[in-house]
C-alpha cells in the first residue's frame, strides 16, 4: 500500500482498527488514506473513518478513542455527534487527526461490506473499495474531492465497476444538491 512511510502513522491506523475490530464496531478507512491505495498519492496526515453505526454509539467510540491516544475536539462529543455525524479527535502526542464518522444509510453498510482488507503492521485493514472511495469524493463534491476521484479513475480506471457506480450515483442524485453526481460519474467515465 502507498500509505505514509512513517511507523507512528500506521501505527496508530493499526490500534484504531484493532480498537474498532475488539469492539465490534463495522468500519472503513475512506479520504485521503484510501486514496494513497487508490488514486495519485498525496501528502495526508489525518485518518477518515467510516463507521457502520449511528452516533448514538458515541460512548463506544469514545472508547476507542481514549484506548488508542485520542481525545475527542469537541466539548460535547455526543452533541456535536448527534448534529454533524462526525466525532472529530486528535492523538495527544502527535496532533494527527481522526474522524469517526457515523453512518444510518444502507449504502454505507454496503460499502463497508465491500472494503478491501490491507495488511499493514500484520493486521488486515479495511479500505474503501475504489468505486466507493469515488462515491465518496462525488458526493462531497469539492474541488479537492473531484481531483481525487479523477485520480481515481485515471489509477483504477479500467478496474472500476462503473454499473455500481452508476447505480449508487443515481440513488444519491435523489438527495437534493446531489442532483449531479449521474452527470459527474458518465464524464468520469468517458475520460478513462
Amino acid at each position: 500500500m502507498g500509505s505514509p512511510r512513517n511507523p507512528d502513522f500506521q501505527g496508530l491506523i493499526v490500534r484504531v482498527s484493532l480498537a474498532l475490530t475488539a469492539r465490534q464496531i463495522p468500519f472503513m478507512l475512506i479520504g485521503g488514506q484510501a486514496i494513497l491505495l487508490h488514486g495519485e498519492p498525496r501528502l495526508t496526515q489525518d485518518i477518515d473513518v467510516t463507521l457502520g453505526v449511528p452516533p448514538d454509539h458515541v460512548p463506544d467510540v469514545l472508547s476507542v478513542a481514549h484506548s488508542t491516544g485520542l481525545n475527542p475536539l469537541p466539548e460535547d462529543p455526543q452533541a456535536f455527534a448527534g448534529e454533524t455525524f462526525v466525532l472529530p479527535c486528535e492523538e495527544t502526542a502527535t496532533g494527527r487527526r481522526v474522524d469517526f464518522i457515523f453512518s444510518t444509510m444502507p449504502y454505507e453498510a454496503h460499502a463497508i461490506g465491500r472494503a478491501v482488507r490491507v495488511a499493514i503492521e500484520g493486521e488486515d485493514v479495511p479500505f474503501a473499495a475504489a468505486e466507493d472511495l469515488l462515491l465518496h469524493k462525488l458526493f462531497a463534491g469539492r474541488p479537492r474531492d473531484l481531483e481525487d476521484a479523477a485520480g481515481v479513475v485515471r489509477r483504477k480506471g479500467s478496474e472500476i465497476d462503473w454499473y455500481y457506480v452508476r447505480k449508487w450515483a443515481e440513488e444519491f442524485a435523489k438527495i437534493p444538491g446531489r442532483e449531479e453526481m449521474p452527470e459527474r460519474v458518465e464524464r468520469l467515465r468517458r475520460g478513462v
